[in-house]
């Protein structure tokens, strides 16, 4: 991808393109963002920028070998790690990011607005989490220990840093903190605080923004998530906590915990819209017609009260918490706001 191709983030692009003209690339970013954002196609443009052969008016060529392949993700001194497990098209008992790589390739030229839960669907390991082991951890060192291909930069690109287990995160900390010269870290998190302090503080950070959702409404699962929100929020509204009550139930049937997550940061996402919208900022809000389930009777403080109990619904779902006992909750202190 090229920057130009990149919609929104104009700051973010604005930083990254700085970077590069100015040779003054952090050995280490961690970039934090909403799912379908769009962090991986930022890095990707980020990637084609930095290794293009024919910079032009502040953007990479997209035509030149390097673009070609970084655009494709098959460039060999770029590595790329996501979390994986033993089940769906990667096998064996010690399971490694470079067996799904292909599945990822497709689902990136496909969709580059991608979320963890379409990942885990390309993988297909829908019903259970990835992780980023040791085993991962170790691949990574090999790589890096070898020399660039290119002569340049030796990239490592981990989506979801979050997912590496301790001893992944500690293997990974001692090159993090003091990696060979020309080795280059990019991460993409959706929660940094999950993020191993150590790693976090040795990482330059930079957020991405929400996408405009029209990008990729149609991409989420339509009676798993966006139905269930819209359901909830209206029942919410009419006061009607037997059926709002229904909706957190629905939710926590979902089936796996990153769709639950999913859910929850849709919701946030969605109110924070419905919040500008409210008040005459259609223009940043990006709302779709047939989305809106906005009431102009609702307080600006219940929008700004709910969000932190989404994001907080969010952590405790990625922390096990039983589903149903995080979505009651939720849904009894949202009825709460609202009267």
């Amino acid at each position: 991808m090229t920057f130009a191709d990149i919609k929104g983030n104009g700051q973010a692009v604005e930083v990254l393109r700085s970077m590069a003209d100015g040779e003054r690339v952090p050995h280490a970013m961690l970039l934090y963002e909403n799912p379908h954002s769009g962090g991986m196609a930022l890095i990707n443009a980020f990637l084609q920028y930095l290794f293009c052969e024919h910079r032009h008016d502040g953007d990479s060529c997209g035509s030149c070998p390097s673009c070609v392949q970084i655009a494709k993700w098959i460039h060999p001194d770029v590595n790329v790690v996501f979390p994986v497990n033993s089940g769906g098209i990667i096998k064996g008992d010690h399971p490694v990011s470079e067996g799904g790589m292909q599945a990822f390739r497709e689902l990136f030229v496909s969709n580059p607005y991608f979320s963890e839960t379409e990942l885990y669907s390309a993988l297909k390991i829908e019903n259970k989490s990835g992780n980023i082991s040791v085993h991962e951890a170790k691949s990574i060192l090999s790589k890096l220990s070898q020399t660039s291909v290119s002569g340049g930069y030796k990239v490592v690109v981990m989506f979801l840093p979050e997912k590496m287990n301790i001893q992944a995160a500690n293997k990974m900390l001692k090159i993090v903190e003091e990696p060979p010269e020309k080795t280059l870290f990019l991460m993409l998190t959706y929660s940094p605080e999950d993020v191993l302090t150590t790693i976090v503080s040795r990482c330059q950070g930079l957020r991405v923004l929400p996408a405009d959702r029209s990008l990729f409404v149609p991409a989420l699962p339509a009676e798993n998530v966006r139905d269930i929100w819209k359901d909830m929020f209206t029942a919410l509204i009419g006061r009607d906590l037997a059926a709002a009550l229904e909706c957190g139930e629905r939710a926590a049937a979902l089936p796996s915990r990153d769709l639950q997550k999913e859910f929850c940061v849709y919701a946030s996402e969605s109110l924070r819209k419905h919040f500008l919208n409210a008040r005459g900022m259609e223009d940043i809000a990006y709302i779709k017609e047939e989305l809106l389930c906005t009431d102009s009777r609702l307080p600006g403080s219940f929008y700004l009260q709910a969000v932190p109990l989404l994001d907080k619904a969010a952590l405790h779902i990625g922390r096990n918490v039983s589903s149903r006992m995080v979505f009651a909750d939720l849904v009894d202190r949202l009825f709460i706001l609202k009267r």
